[in-house]
């Protein structure tokens, strides 16, 4: 918009000075003009003292021919002659000058109509000239105030930036600490796993134990109190090399450890 104000602005001047300078030809031309009249009519005394001095050269001259011949015949009237002549140039003259006069009178009316239309045209020129450096005031103090809001902007962005760099940075960092964390966290949920896996083995290998402990207890009350001997006869058998008679059963704790004759059963 400043741009076309301005190139418009421009224009306007340019259009000023082509009027002024149709003004001062017109000044000129006036000048010429008026010049021009006033040597028609120095022109015009001078062929009216011209006319005189003829006319009263040739009524001098007339005179005395006239003198001459009244004697020998009648002649024409000269001075009504001269009268006419004289009546015919004044016609003539008046006619010129009448024609002049109107010839000026146009020209004078023309040039000032000019003159005027050139005035009302500068007014006008004057007044849009105001207007457009109001304009462009105006154009530049909103021009300041956007380039102080965009200095404000543009502070504002780097500040938001660097803060926004530094809580970034602040965040990466407690990132890289949540994900060591969770990589501990991840490494020790493995290894109690992993051992949480071996006490689960050593807890089947336990109860496999307890169950097989159970059943060989079950099995030993299940068993007489003298192995050794037989219901039909009275006699004892003899007793192995490497077995001794084993203690009374019910005398015998629950959890007791097992005798030498309990070794080929297991």
């Amino acid at each position: 918009r400043y741009q076309m104000e301005h190139s418009l602005y421009q224009l306007v001047e340019a259009d000023i000075c082509g009027l002024r300078r149709a003004l001062d030809d017109l000044t000129l031309a006036k000048c010429d003009l008026e010049a021009q009249v006033e040597s028609l009519k120095e022109e015009l005394l001078c062929l009216k003292k011209n006319h005189e001095q003829e006319v009263h050269t040739l009524t001098c001259q007339l005179g005395d021919r006239l003198l001459i011949e009244l004697d020998t015949e009648p002649t024409v009237d000269l001075s009504r002659v001269l009268e006419e002549m004289r009546c015919q140039y004044e016609t003539m003259v008046e006619t010129n000058r009448h024609d002049v006069e109107q010839w000026f009178q146009a020209q004078s009316e023309g040039i000032s109509l000019q003159a005027m239309s050139c005035s009302e045209e500068l007014q006008c020129c004057q007044s849009e000239i105001l207007e457009l450096r109001r304009t462009v005031n105006a154009l530049e103090v909103e021009l300041q105030a956007q380039h102080h809001l965009k200095d404000c902007l543009q502070n504002s962005l780097c500040e938001a930036e660097a803060r926004f760099g530094t809580e970034l940075a602040q965040m990466q960092c407690l990132i890289s600490t949540v994900e060591e964390q969770l990589a501990e966290i991840r490494a020790d949920l493995e290894r109690q796993n992993q051992e949480y896996q071996v006490l689960l083995d050593v807890k089947a290998r336990l109860e496999g134990e307890i169950t097989y402990r159970n059943l060989l207890e079950s099995e030993d009350f299940k068993l007489p109190c003298n192995p050794c001997t037989t219901p039909a006869s009275s006699t004892p058998c003899p007793a192995p090399a490497a077995c001794t008679p084993c203690p009374p059963c019910p005398s015998r704790p629950l959890q007791a450890s097992r005798g030498p004759c309990s070794s080929p059963q297991r």
